[in-house]
């Protein structure tokens, strides 16, 4: 089983870090051109291209200038101890078992703007890039057509035969994937929430539920996709009335 997430704008570079174990990213080499490119921007550059505040452009401008093109750069960390945010709060990653990161190596992969795939133990560095921004390199007019081949090619390689596909990474991160090249079962698990009587679905809550259905993952070294089903964290339940497709089950609470 391969499970997808997406990265998190948030980053944790201060905590202790449970085990020494590290590896380096696939594509060191993408990365390092990436950065390229975008140390050749201003900071004024940054603002258009990510449509964010000065004091944030500013930070990142700072970021990829300093961003040390060794990928095992003493400053780097791995991935799943730095990113910090919903899904990663609803994952805590710290608190898997020792004889759970084996596992969480092989089943886990993050979808990343500048990195492209990520284990959880390949090592990063700080820095913003989300998926979406329109930045142009070579002949690609946009990270999509930067990665979108690399990444499917890469996880079809690593996909045994009828080894299944967890797709909880958000609609942008998602798209970076071909999911119709990969010829093996993808399951998109849906969390919904009652709200005035009603069932929604709630970022925030949706967004965290990812995280506990990749920790649910982990914690019971799930690869078949009918142990899905059995995901009950945070008193979540799978409910096959709201189910309509069986590659997008929905769990409700």
């Amino acid at each position: 089983m391969k499970v997808l997430l997406s990265p998190a704008k948030s980053l944790e570079f201060d905590a202790d870090l449970p085990t020494q174990k590290s590896t380096i990213p696939q594509f060191a080499d993408e990365t390092k051109h990436l950065v390229e490119v975008l140390q050749s921007k201003s900071k004024n550059d940054i603002v258009q291209l990510m449509s964010i505040s000065d004091n944030l452009a500013a930070l990142n401008y700072d970021r990829f200038r300093e961003f040390d093109t060794n990928a095992n750069a003493l400053k780097a960390r791995p991935a799943i101890y730095t990113f910090n945010g919903d899904v990663y709060d609803g994952l805590d990653a710290f608190s898997i078992p020792a004889d759970h990161i084996n596992f969480m190596q092989h089943s886990l992969r993050i979808l990343s703007g500048l990195y492209g795939v990520l284990k959880p133990l390949d090592k990063m560095q700080a820095y913003r890039l989300e998926m979406g921004t329109q930045l142009k390199v070579g002949q690609s007019k946009n990270l999509y057509e930067f990665w979108q081949e690399k990444i499917t090619n890469h996880l079809k390689k690593e996909l045994a035969q009828d080894e299944i596909v967890v797709n909880l990474a958000s609609q942008e991160y998602a798209k970076s994937v071909n999911f119709k090249a990969i010829d093996q079962d993808v399951i998109q698990p849906q969390f919904k929430d009652f709200k005035n009587g009603k069932l929604k679905t709630i970022p925030f809550y949706a967004k965290k539920a990812r995280g506990m259905m990749a920790r649910f993952i982990v914690d019971h070294k799930i690869s078949d996709k009918d142990q899905l089903k059995n995901f009950n964290y945070a008193n979540y339940t799978f409910s096959e009335k709201h189910t309509e497709k069986a590659e997008k089950p929905v769990f409700i609470r």
